[in-house]
Parts: C-alpha cells; structure tokens; sequence
C-alpha cells in the first residue's frame, strides 16, 4: 500500500470495510477516436465537447459526431511533452466567453508554458490575450506541467514543470519552473499571494518545490486547490496546496535516479510538505477529478486520477481531506489516460493519450444503450 505515512495496515482494513459501498456497475460508451495525443478537455454549456491535440489543434465535438477545428492559435512548439496542453472555461463563461489555453510558447532560449485566453466563435478563436508567461524559457522538450484550474472566488492556479534538466530551479523563488501559479483571469497578481513583497521573488508563486504538475483540481468541500505530480523513478504523488508552501523537490523525494542512485536528502525534511499519497512504482499520473456527480452515488467525492504508465484510472476514496484507499479501474483496456472531466449528466469523460487517441465516457451500466 503507497502511503507515506506508514499506516498501511489501518488504510487496508478501512479498505476491506469501505470497498463494497463503493462499487459501481459502470460501462464505458466511445464518443470520438482518432484524436491525435488528446491533452485537455472541456464540456461546453450547449453539450460540445472541446479537446486540445498536442501537436497544436483545438477541436470542437458535436453529439453526433461532427469534428471541427478551430483557427486562431498562437504559435505553439510542439514536440516531446510540449504543444498545446490544457483548457479551461472562465467561471462565467457564459457571459464572457473566454476560454483559457496553456501551450509551450516558443521563443529566444527555447520553450516555456504559457497560457493564454481567448473568446470562442463559431469558426475558431479571437481576442487572443497572453495571461501568463512562464520565466526563463529553456531548452529541451519535457515537463511543462500545464493544467489549469480556476477556484470559488475565481482564481487561476497554473501549474509548471522543473523542465525535467533544471530540478535546483523548482527551490528558488526568482523563476517559474516547479511551480504553482495564481493570477486573477486577466493575468493581473493577487494582492494576497504569499511572495508578493520578498525582494527577488517572482509574485506570481503561489508555492514551490514540485517536480512536474500534470493534475490539478478544486477540492470540493475545502475549495483548495489539489495536484498531482510526476515523481523520478518512483515517488508519484497527490499533495493538497497550502499559501506558500514549499513541496521539496528536489531535496526530498519518495523516488530515485532512473539509473538508480539518491535524490536529495530522503523522503522528509522539517519545513517542506509530506504528499497525501505516493506511488512507488510510478504510475504517471495526469488528468485528476473530484467527483460530486449523481450517475455514480457510491463514488461521491472521490478522487480519480488518470494514470499514463500504469495504463488505468485511479480511485481514491477519501474521508474528508485522508485518502483511505485505493482502486483501480479500467487496467484491462490498456489505455494510457490523459484527462479526465465530469460531465454535466455526471458521467466521467476519459481522454486516453495515443496517435490514435478516444474520448470515451464512464457511465451507469443501466444506461448502455
């Protein structure tokens, strides 16, 4: 059992005990193939489905199939990790109409994530505005980190990665890279954010120390924001975000070098934040939802995580903010799992990453047609 704090025992026995109420006859309905490395995903309020391509495509999906991509992208450098990467709809999208996009921006030194939004029209996207611009860009194709996630008072949390060669960056408060980000929507800085009046800090941080943040979602009772993050060899983990908060990376990690060998100073370090859960071995998480949905009553605030390397989604049943076990769904398709959304009927909308990619969507078994 992956769980940091050694109460393994305890988590199986509440396992045993919780497992039964859990459990949801589900099946699983394909709502689009061919999707090219999906990345990110949004439900529209009129039923449309939004899906990023990494290689640089915003797609729009109509409920009988129809297939649309949308013009107006910035300039985006696809390659590796990096292309266009998450979306999000502004809380008041119906009014405002701005969709929010992060991508890997091109420009002198290399690459770095950036988000931007823009207002959707039928035919693609205009008034595109840069919000956030990650410092420095830097060569090489992996760990933008990249998810998007708007709190209850309207927020932008933007997560980053270290760039995967520049791990010592996610400790320093003078760049960007291993970080979480939080803006007001026009890209503006919170007066409140914890760095705002440290000479030399950038007061965009929100907190530091995080390797490569592919997950993120509002908790739903607590309103804080929760990722999850790639670790090295091992040590993959799901941790809630406090104000200024340092994660440890790299001085202390549950995992190790991919060619074996210590990362830092051990698992814990005074001053530095424990994770919720580990992974060893990694399961490479990604797409991360809370779901308050009624098609599956028995999964009612539950964390699910889609895992990469692992090839499943992840169930988390929790009890309040502890995590008390962990299930796994669909292992037998084999799909790597990108994204993850709930849909507004409550069903659970899968992104798988692939060439050959699926927008699928979980749902009560008395609903197949």
């Amino acid at each position: 059992m992956p769980n940091p704090n050694g109460k393994w025992l305890t988590a199986l026995l509440l396992w045993l005990l919780a497992a039964p109420l859990a459990v949801a006859d589900y099946t699983v309905q394909t709502l689009a193939t061919g999707l090219h490395h999906p990345w990110g995903l949004v439900e529209l309020p009129d039923g449309r489905l939004l899906v990023s391509e990494r290689r640089g495509q915003l797609l729009r999906l109509g409920p009988d199939g129809e297939r649309h991509s949308l013009s107006g992208l910035p300039p985006i450098a696809a390659g590796g990790q990096g292309g266009l990467l998450d979306l999000a709809l502004h809380p008041d999208f119906e009014r405002n109409g701005w969709l929010y996009f992060s991508f890997s921006q091109p420009g002198p030194g290399g690459a770095g994530t950036a988000v931007a939004r823009a207002r959707l029209t039928a035919d693609g996207l205009k008034d595109v505005e840069l919000v956030f611009v990650q410092h420095p860009k830097t060569h090489g194709r992996a760990h933008f980190g990249s998810r998007l996630a708007f709190d209850a008072d309207g927020f932008l949390f933007i997560t980053t990665g270290d760039r995967y060669h520049s791990r010592h960056q996610a400790q320093r408060l003078d760049n960007h890279l291993g970080k979480i980000i939080r803006l007001h929507d026009d890209g503006g800085v919170p007066a409140d954010n914890p760095f705002v009046n440290r000479p030399g800090a950038l007061p965009e941080i929100w907190s530091l120390g995080h390797r490569n943040v592919q997950g993120a979602a509002i908790h739903p009772g607590t309103g804080v924001l929760w990722i999850n993050e790639h670790g090295p060899q091992g040590g993959d983990e799901v941790n809630r975000i406090r104000r200024g908060a340092n994660y440890g990376w790299p001085v202390v990690t549950f995992g190790e070098e991919y060619g074996g060998g210590v990362i830092g100073e051990g698992n814990r370090k005074a001053g530095m934040e424990d994770p919720l859960w580990v992974w060893v071995p990694s399961i490479a998480p990604s797409g991360m939802l809370f779901y308050t949905g009624d098609a599956f009553p028995g999964w009612r605030g539950n964390l699910f995580v889609g895992a990469l390397a692992k090839r499943r989604l992840v169930r988390l049943a929790l009890k309040g903010e502890r995590v008390m076990s962990e299930h796994h769904l669909l292992q037998e398709r084999d799909w790597r799992i990108r994204a993850l959304a709930q849909a507004t009927d409550g069903g659970i909308l899968v992104l798988t990453d692939a060439p050959d990619g699926r927008l699928l969507k979980l749902v009560p078994a008395a609903a197949k047609g």
